[in-house]
């Protein structure tokens, strides 16, 4: 069922000293205010912060209470103390002025994460603070969410890039990359695709021959490295998710690696917070797999609990105090997580059911395979009024230009279903590059030119017109069909032993990124990828940088450290699981934040929920 590991697979670098580091870092800050303190923190860090000190090592550094800080300032009921601020920045010039006004004095420190920009000190100084508060940086920029996952945590990446241009994180990413090579080696072999991509590797590598040294000499524990835009293909992230980690984000939202799961999968009148990884010995046998074989594997696993739980009825007195003390805690654990797994099942079934989730898979497959353009629009208006995330995202992308009749068409309903107000967002998709409009002329081919010259103007105008009810043909399809991202199977394809990475989509389509990176892995370069990276737009923006090695052993060059620039879906981490077992690889992934349809489409919408 589950992809276990090839027994020659490369071991995974331990990735927990970058908590360490994390957390070193946060107490040598907090040992900076002597004495009690109030700590005011920003909503969105709450849930990193606690992956990185829990509150009982904040209450070890004299931290007494914490506020989270969302749009208004909270007040501090300890008028003497000192207070952090984290991030929380305007709340917090509020603050500092309220108490200004009530006559209270006390120290204040904003401590800015992951870095400190000059633009944040400048309001401070137009705000009349600045003279009151000491700054400080918590270069805080990876946090690892499981054995082979690091997530910046920074969900604004994507919008600030790719639709605002705002180039401020790449110096981010760049230090994260720099701190990665300074505490497990060089990378001997660079890839990446994709304008941000491309500047942030070359600020990595002036950092790295500013402090040359630093990892000279080092023996590399990660033999390659690969940079990838999500820009490049936004196509996968529009997809509906099908592998089971992947359902469980687009129904229940993980967030920072764990989730909420409310009464209607816990059976009582209580949400519980689970933790998702590699821990959960449950959840690591499913969470790559499909949807369709989890309920049989659950089922299976519930068997085997139960005969493990009836052994006891044949021990003796010894026998059973030994089970007791060595196994029945565990089992009860088991247990509980089966529990809850088969509770999110049944949740995500029924929430699928409501939705229709088996007919809106097959005209998303529809599109991706090219059949059915018109139908499927049509279908798209229809259910656009429930308001289904990332359908004119995945439309507009996957048909890239639709003719002028269909745009105006989605356009009119989709401001409809979502309201005026959206009209701003509809441009940001236009922005982005999620929804074209086809120009006047745009699907002329030589051919109907010729044939409009030997008929009447008349006849001419019904020729183009005619033409023109087609799907401009897109780089998408050109691409596809270059890099074989439909897989044509005779008879039905075979989920449950599954032939390639396309089963992360029902065998309908195999993830474009994902493919990109086998390319150049068995290429070992761009070289041949020619024509793909042109249909990429990307003819500048593909690079690759090989060193001579000779300290990287076998095992560290079938590590391959992958870097999502604007987020990455779970379809995507699971695919490259399959084509690391497959290959005798060993994935790691480094993304801004995880996404999916559903945030890619909060990105682009100017109206916050």
């Amino acid at each position: 069922m589950a992809f276990p590991h090839r027994p020659d697979a490369p071991e995974l670098p331990d990735f927990s000293m970058l908590k360490r580091l994390a957390r070193d870092q946060l107490i040598y800050l907090l040992e900076q205010l002597p004495g009690k303190k109030d700590l005011f923190i920003e909503a969105d860090l709450m849930s990193p912060l606690d992956r990185i000190a829990n509150v009982s090592i904040l209450k070890q550094h004299e931290v007494d209470k914490l506020y989270k800080v969302e749009n208004k300032p909270a007040l501090s009921s300890n008028e003497q103390w000192p207070m952090a601020f984290w991030v929380a920045f305007l709340p917090s010039v509020g603050l500092v002025n309220a108490d200004k006004l009530a006559g209270r004095t006390r120290k204040y420190k904003v401590i800015f994460s992951p870095q400190k920009f000059h633009a944040c000190e400048m309001v401070l100084e137009e705000e009349g603070v600045f003279g009151d508060v000491s700054c400080d940086e918590w270069a805080f920029s990876l946090l690892p969410l499981d054995v082979d996952l690091l997530s910046m945590e920074l969900p604004e990446f994507f919008r600030d890039y790719f639709l605002e241009g705002d180039q401020r994180w790449i110096n981010t990413v760049a230090q994260a990359l720099h701190l990665l090579s300074t505490l497990y080696g060089p990378f001997p072999n660079c890839y990446g695709i994709g304008r941000c991509s491309k500047m942030s590797y070359e600020l990595w590598r002036k950092l790295e021959e500013e402090e040359d040294g630093e990892t000279k000499g080092r023996r590399p524990e990660i033999g390659h490295i690969f940079l990838l835009d999500r820009d490049v293909d936004f196509v996968t992230a529009l997809c509906s998710q099908v592998v089971y980690e992947g359902l469980v984000d687009d129904t229940f939202r993980i967030k920072c690696g764990s989730v909420d799961f409310g009464p209607e999968v816990t059976s009582s009148d209580r949400s519980l917070k689970v933790l998702l990884n590699a821990e959960d010995k449950v959840f690591s046998e499913i969470r790559n797999e499909h949807f369709s074989n989890v309920f049989g594997f659950l089922s299976q696993k519930a068997r085997n609990l139960q005969a493990q739980y009836d052994r006891r009825r044949g021990m003796d007195i010894k026998q059973m105090k030994n089970f007791v003390s060595q196994e029945l805690k565990g089992l009860k654990q088991e247990h509980r997580l089966l529990s809850v797994h088969i509770g999110a099942c049944e949740s995500i079934m029924k929430k699928k059911t409501k939705q229709d989730f088996q007919e809106l898979i097959k005209t998303e497959h529809a599109l991706l395979e090219g059949f059915n353009i018109r139908e499927s629009t049509s279908y798209i208006e229809e259910h656009i009024d429930r308001q289904v995330s990332g359908w004119p995202g995945l439309l507009g992308t996957v048909c890239h230009g639709l003719i002028p009749k269909d745009y105006r068409s989605l356009k009119t309903q989709y401001l409809q279903s979502y309201g005026p107000e959206h009209l701003l967002t509809f441009s940001n998709l236009r922005r982005a590059g999620l929804l074209t409009e086809q120009a006047p002329g745009d699907t002329l081919t030589a051919v109907e030119s010729k044939v409009s010259k030997l008929v009447t103007d008349k006849a001419a105008g019904k020729i183009t017109d005619a033409f023109s009810s087609l799907a401009k043909k897109s780089n998408f399809r050109a691409l596809s069909k270059k890099l074989n991202l439909i897989p044509r199977v005779d008879g039905e394809y075979d989920l449950k032993v599954p032939r390639d990475m396309a089963y992360v989509f029902s065998g309908a389509y195999v993830p474009l990124s994902c493919r990109l990176i086998e390319q150049v892995l068995e290429r070992r370069s761009w070289q041949g990828l020619d024509e793909v990276v042109r249909l990429l737009n990307c003819g500048e923006l593909a690079f690759t940088d090989m060193t001579k090695e000779d300290k990287a052993s076998s095992e560290s060059l079938r590590l391959i450290l992958v870097v999502f620039l604007g987020g990455c879906t779970f379809s995507e981490i699971s695919a490259l699981r399959f084509l690391g077992r497959e290959k005798g690889y060993r994935f790691i992934f480094l993304t801004t934040a995880v996404t999916n349809s559903a945030r890619l489409m909060e990105a682009m919408s100017e109206v916050k929920a």
